[in-house]
């Protein structure tokens, strides 16, 4: 069943109900031309547009912290209305960052950077988004592990990387 803010709702298993597995869009997204701080925000922007709500969650504090800071000033012209979940209406922020597995907002989509785990929860999210970078062996080689879980758990996955100019390529 579909809530409004484009989250499935399951029956709990603690109610007697039985548990329904749903499968989530996992997409991969391998920077390689352009950072973080400027790929994440048209991501984002992008979610909105569809009337997502949206997670982010890095696994450091400082990334955190930067990720915050510029998404507010990613642009002269705009900004992302965001917040973080320590904050008292983080339920209410389109977009929220957090450091913890729990889906704070009721967010259809979450992006996973900085080498964050696929939620235990992935099933409840529309789509979940794993970006990493590129240059760094370490990441590409925990953006390989979380393929193969995600293709394990019967996930439908897709691998995106950018050309030189920056424009996204469908590679699998």
């Amino acid at each position: 069943m579909w809530s409004g803010r484009g989250i499935r709702n399951r029956p709990s298993a603690s109610a007697g109900a039985e548990r329904v597995s749903c499968l989530t869009e996992i997409l991969f997204y391998h920077l390689q031309h352009q950072p973080l701080e400027r790929v994440l925000p048209s991501l984002v922007e992008r979610s909105l547009e569809r009337q997502w709500r949206a997670a982010i969650q890095p696994v450091s504090e400082e990334r955190l912290q930067a990720l915050d800071d510029g998404l507010w000033t990613y642009s002269d012209d705009s900004f992302l209305p965001h917040g973080t979940d320590r904050e008292t209406d983080h339920a209410t922020q389109p977009v929220v960052l957090t450091l913890k597995e729990n889906n704070p907002n009721g967010a259809a989509i979450r992006f996973l950077v900085e080498g964050a785990p696929l939620p235990a929860d992935a099933g409840d999210y529309e789509r979940l988004c794993v970006l990493f970078d590129g240059t760094d062996q370490e990441a590409l080689l925990r953006a390989r592990e979380q393929w193969r879980e995600a293709k394990a758990a019967g996930h439908t996955i897709a691998y995106w990387q950018q050309d030189e100019d920056g424009r996204w390529q469908k590679k699998a």
